[in-house]
């Protein structure tokens, strides 16, 4: 793709490239030929997920949550672009404020003061991950990424990692952006979430308890995250709003996603048990998002669909565990 061409032998830093979408971010770039330096709390583990992927690259063992850390990193690698995907706060066991804020909001703003504008590269000096929970309760076709109404710990930091961003990359003229992802879905997750949960599945006879299922949300399947990621790396102008979502545009509840993956990865319909479990009080509710934005900026938008994501998937499973 020719948005790709930009990235061969560009140097780029991936920070948190051992977690979910980090990885599938940093095997995309290794295709698309850049020189990869990841940043990961645990080495060996972002090693065997890049492994899983079937690319090497360069693997940092950084502690983010210090301040000052990632400026070093920066200072001493120098590289074309950054890609954030650091954060702290989707798993529910996380929940220290002092690390929320870091990790979400204070290591964006270190950040976004640190990357430089490097002589032959056009694109955005940083690309940060933002979320959906920046939102919250804001309803409507999320077209505004700044009229936000975060209402979680997790909303709030990563708002405000979204906002100095902005202040910071306005006020230093570096091209920079946030890119806010909603229900991203594929190979990698963590094992307690929903697909993780529904690929296990597969292997046993027992009930599935679920949720109702009634919960609308924009699934997006993360090898079209990880292309949209570097579309908006390689752009040459700055967004004046410096931000924007990255998703499908389409929602589905959470029921149609379960019984889309139950046919496709061959689970019995009749093992799941909608309605078991209560829903989360955080849950979102608004229209389809807008991703106006996004067409305008790349020309694009992701357009895998549920069922073709899943059959991915599955077949990304198979081949990392040579089945």
């Amino acid at each position: 793709m020719r948005a790709f061409e930009a990235y061969r032998d560009a140097e780029v830093l991936v920070l948190g490239g051992g977690g979910f979408i980090g990885t599938w971010v940093a095997a995309a770039l290794v295709h698309a030929g850049a020189r990869v330096t990841v940043s990961a709390r645990n080495r060996e583990a972002a090693l065997a997920a890049l492994a899983r992927h079937g690319v090497h690259c360069e693997v940092r063992a950084f502690d983010l949550a210090h301040p000052g850390e990632a400026a070093r990193l920066v200072a001493a690698l120098r590289p074309a672009i950054v890609f954030n995907l650091a954060g702290y706060g989707v798993d529910p066991s996380e929940r220290d404020e002092e690390l929320a804020a870091r990790l979400n909001a204070g290591l964006v703003a270190e950040l976004a003061e640190n990357v430089q504008v490097k002589s032959g590269w056009r694109g955005q000096a940083l690309v940060h991950t933002g979320s959906a929970l920046e939102f919250g309760q804001q309803g409507g076709d999320l077209s505004d990424p700044w009229l936000c109404q975060p209402t979680t710990l997790y909303g709030r930091t990563k708002l405000a990692g979204s906002e100095a961003l902005r202040t910071i990359s306005l006020r230093r003229g570096v091209r920079a952006l946030s890119a806010r992802l909603f229900t991203v879905y594929g190979a990698g997750e963590h094992a307690g979430r929903l697909l993780p949960t529904l690929l296990r599945a597969r292997s046993s006879a027992e009930p599935i308890p679920l949720t109702a299922g009634l919960q609308r949300r924009d699934f997006t399947y993360v090898g079209d995250v990880a292309h949209g990621l570097l579309r908006l790396g390689a752009l040459h102008d700055a967004l004046p709003s410096r931000a924007l979502n990255l998703a499908t545009g389409s929602l589905s509840t959470v029921r149609e996603f379960v019984e889309t993956a139950a046919d496709a990865l061959a689970v019995d319909r009749g093992r799941l048990q909608f309605g078991a479990l209560p829903t989360r009080v955080e849950e979102m509710s608004h229209a389809p998002v807008s991703v106006r934005a996004l067409e305008t900026a790349v020309g694009w938008k992701p357009a895998t669909s549920i069922r073709q994501g899943l059959l991915d998937t599955l077949a990304f499973e198979r081949r990392a565990s040579g089945s």
